[in-house]
């Protein structure tokens, strides 16, 4: 099967929109290219590419930029040709799987998210791009929710902004970095938001007073991979049923951050 072709199949699971300025395109190589072989990741990183193309992967798909910028316009500055050229060399393809995932109903990357939360609750799905909430049939405090967050997506040190220890029914998840984040976070609705980045001044100083004027209110920052990336696997899994014939395997990227108590 084409490359071109099974991207097609994962674009065809979209809402009816119009896409012709969309960022999920081809980013490197052939479109036409034979693929039995597909790796999925966050980022096209060069760990990500090696091991992919060690591994015989012809198509890698990836759900952020390649080259800095939304859209992946090139331009000269010296990181972004090298590793251009990195890409090109290795002659693996790379398409862009973004915008079509966070179109479908549900959200892709919001039901890889919560598949890996397994919170337990009712799910609603709104009409604001990227946010569903959650309303748990058990109540859970932020820092309970942080923790389990952590053990269960492996995310390293997530940020809790506000309310730590208020008993909250209502999670609300933007994943990334959407917008509308602080409008979500000043609803009523709102008591825990889960997100992927943050501006501190502005939703983190906003839940933090909310918190200390008693408001049952608190944001919590996953990072921008942690709070995707089981949306990615997601796809994986779904590629795998569409087209059983291909080999399909994930590949982590891993957080962008290190810390002080990493090994490496």
């Amino acid at each position: 099967m084409k490359a071109c072709e099974i991207m097609d199949k994962l674009f065809a699971l979209s809402d009816e929109r119009d896409f012709s300025n969309t960022c999920d395109t081809l980013k490197a190589g052939n479109s036409d290219v034979e693929t039995e072989k597909v790796a999925v990741s966050m980022f096209a990183t060069p760990d990500v590419v090696r091991q992919a193309k060690k591994w015989g992967a012809q198509l890698l798909i990836v759900h952020e930029p390649t080259y800095y910028n939304h859209m992946d316009e090139h331009s000269d500055e010296k990181l972004e040709c090298e590793k251009r050229k990195f890409i090109e060399d290795s002659g693996i393809t790379i398409y862009r799987f973004h915008d079509h995932p966070h179109y479908t109903t549900p959200d892709i990357i919001a039901a890889g998210q919560l598949r890996a939360l397994d919170l337990k609750g009712t799910i609603e799905y709104t009409d604001v791009f990227d946010l569903v909430r959650i309303h748990l049939d058990e109540p859970i405090t932020p820092v309970e929710l942080a923790k389990s967050i952590e053990e269960r997506c492996g995310i390293k040190h997530l940020k809790i902004c506000g309310s730590r220890n208020a008993k909250c029914t209502v999670v609300s998840g933007m994943f990334g970095t959407p917008g509308r984040v602080f409008e979500e976070l000043r609803s009523d609705k709102c008591e825990i938001l889960l997100t992927g980045e943050a501006c501190e001044w502005k939703l983190g100083e906003y839940a933090r007073d909310a918190a200390q004027l008693g408001y049952k209110k608190a944001l919590i920052i996953m990072g921008h991979i942690g709070s995707e990336r089981d949306g990615m696997i997601y796809t994986a899994d779904l590629l795998k049923k569409l087209c059983p014939e291909l080999d399909v395997r994930y590949f982590e990227c891993g957080e962008v951050y290190t810390y002080t108590d990493s090994e490496d």
